[in-house]
């Protein structure tokens, strides 16, 4: 992922609402929202290339979800993929702390990363630039590139568009959560941070939906989970080419933990 927003913990009916845009190359290819055939215990889109995921569930309650931390001068071209962060504490049965305290030790051996994992303990969250576990308390939040609830447009922009949705009828649909995360609008560029890519990616990168000639957003996901346990996923891919979307297909599952 490369914008993930969520209230945790604050609604009075749902434990978790959260929205998230994947953004990647339009080329490398992935598999939409679904369990998986060797893996059924998982609802997650997957990464063709690496072999990984960027964002999941599991019927038990575990959940999990990365964004890469950008910092292009600091790049491992023989590390593992990041989508395997997902991927481990989803198949596993390791409790979240401890799971993110042994990543933590090895954090080193990946390209910069976000992880956040939950479990009926709660939700918990990594960055590998600090090395240091932290529990999420309850709020609203937004991750992009960089630290959890840094002070980048995007991050303020969708917290604040959550916010507001917290705060009306509207925020149990889920169609309101995904137009908040179709936004194109960019940053003013006196906004924008310097994270080394350059002026020109850095406005490209700036709104909540991205659209260029090879790169942008290529889903859009929302899950709902209730504090009796009901749980809603619903991913919207789309077809993307030369920054103009072809046409969106959505998928969508209901199930209790």
């Amino acid at each position: 992922m490369c914008l993930i927003l969520f209230a945790h913990d604050i609604h009075p009916r749902y434990r978790l609402l959260l929205a998230a845009n994947r953004d990647e190359f339009y080329e490398r290819p992935a598999l939409p929202l679904g369990t998986w055939d060797d893996r059924p215990e998982i609802l997650a889109g997957r990464d063709l290339r690496g072999g990984g995921t960027w964002l999941g569930l599991t019927r038990s309650g575990r959940m999990a979800a990365v964004t890469n931390f950008r910092n292009p001068q600091s790049v491992l071209s023989t590390a593992p993929s990041r989508g395997f962060l997902v991927l481990d504490f989803l198949t596993g049965a390791e409790p979240a702390e401890r799971y993110l305290s042994r990543i933590a030790s090895a954090a080193e051996r990946y390209n910069g990363f976000n992880l956040i994992v939950g479990d009926f303990s709660g939700l918990w969250y990594l960055s590998s630039t600090t090395a240091k576990v932290r529990r999420v308390k309850p709020g609203i939040y937004g991750l992009s590139n960089h630290l959890l609830d840094t002070d980048w447009p995007k991050v303020n922009k969708g917290k604040a568009a959550l916010q507001r949705l917290m705060e009306d009828k509207n925020a149990a649909r889920i169609e309101p959560m995904l137009e908040l995360l179709a936004d194109r609008t960019p940053a003013a560029d006196d906004a924008l941070p310097d994270t080394g890519v350059g002026l020109q990616w850095e406005r490209i990168l700036s709104p909540i939906f991205i659209a260029s000639e090879t790169y942008g957003t290529r889903s859009s996901s929302v899950i709902r989970v209730s504090r009796g346990g009901e749980v809603t996923f619903v991913e919207r891919s789309f077809q993307c080419e030369s920054g103009e979307i072809g046409g969106s297909q959505d998928r969508r599952f209901d199930f209790s933990l």
